[in-house]
């Protein structure tokens, strides 16, 4: 009888201890920065040169900002999401332009301190649900191309959410 109870507690302590991990392992894969698939449109943009239909997207801090009209500067903690699909004619309605094949997700995080040297920007891009700052040389690319957007704090997207 002694042996059934022990078999019982350690078969109940195994299972405990493997939902705990299963559990620290789901946890471990959301992405430190917020997932943006849940995140809300900022603005929209079509880039003619790449021939990409983006969404802009914002974290509750950059929603919260563009709604107050509080973005010069975006507050710390902002993130950006932009992302990207090949245009493509829609099939149906051959004057509309339509995302086609996913091309990306990148962002632009705002931590003066952490960034100074890109105007307080961090630059980064999605693995699956993970976000991944780009080393110092791609992020010193991406900031030369904000650069003309200086006054705007670095950002193209003008929200259209005021």
């Amino acid at each position: 009888m002694k042996k059934t109870y022990i078999a019982a507690g350690l078969l109940a302590a195994a299972s405990l201890l493997s939902v705990s991990l299963a559990v620290a392992e789901g946890a471990a894969e959301k992405p430190v920065h917020g997932e943006y698939k849940d995140w809300r449109v900022l603005g929209v943009s079509h880039r003619l040169d790449k021939k990409y239909v983006r969404s802009i997207l914002g974290n509750d801090v950059a929603i919260n900002a563009a709604r107050s009209g509080k973005t010069a500067p975006w507050p710390e903690g902002t993130i950006i999401a932009k992302l990207s699909w090949k245009e493509q004619t829609h099939p149906n309605w051959p004057n509309a332009v339509v995302p086609g094949e996913f091309a990306g997700a990148e962002a632009m995080v705002k931590d003066s301190k952490k960034f100074a040297e890109t105007g307080g920007w961090g630059f980064a891009h999605w693995e699956g649900t993970k976000l991944v700052f780009n080393d110092k040389e791609k992020s010193a690319t991406c900031f030369a191309c904000h650069m003309p957007m200086k006054d705007h704090d670095y950002v193209y997207t003008a929200p259209s959410l005021q």
